[in-house]
Parts: C-alpha cells; sequence; structure tokens
C-alpha cells in the first residue's frame, strides 16, 4: 500500500510539472526521467524491503539520466 502512495504522489507530482507550458525539453526529460526513476526503484526497493530508499535513489538517478539525454 505504501509504494502504491507513493506512485501516485510521483505521477501527480509528474502530471502538475509535465503541464507547465514555460518548461524547456532538458527540464521535461529531468522530471520524467526522476517520475519513471522513482517508480522503478520503489518497485525494486520493494523487493528488497525498503521501497522509499529505492525511490529516492532511483528518482535521483532517473533525473541525472533525463537531464543528460536531453542534452
Amino acid at each position: 500500500m505504501k509504494n502504491m502512495i507513493l506512485i501516485v504522489v510521483v505521477a501527480a507530482g509528474v502530471v502538475f510539472l509535465g503541464g507547465c507550458a514555460e518548461m524547456d525539453q532538458r527540464q521535461r526529460s529531468t522530471v520524467a526521467g526522476g517520475a519513471i526513476g522513482a517508480g522503478v526503484g520503489a518497485i525494486i526497493g520493494n523487493q528488497s524491503g525498503n521501497p522509499v530508499t529505492g525511490a529516492v535513489v532511483g528518482g535521483a538517478a532517473g533525473a541525472l539520466i533525463g537531464n543528460q539525454v536531453a542534452r
């Protein structure tokens, strides 16, 4: 249940930030990468018993990757 709440919060944040017309491609890629990374990290973290840490680490890694991809 905790994972689902985290995923819903992250998804809501993506929808909110994704709707900002003033965001450039790099910012959108960073947000999307962070959201996807957080979701995947939460799922993997759940398997190891710590979904919150997985979400944080996955989100940070995804944001970095999204930022680099958009260059």
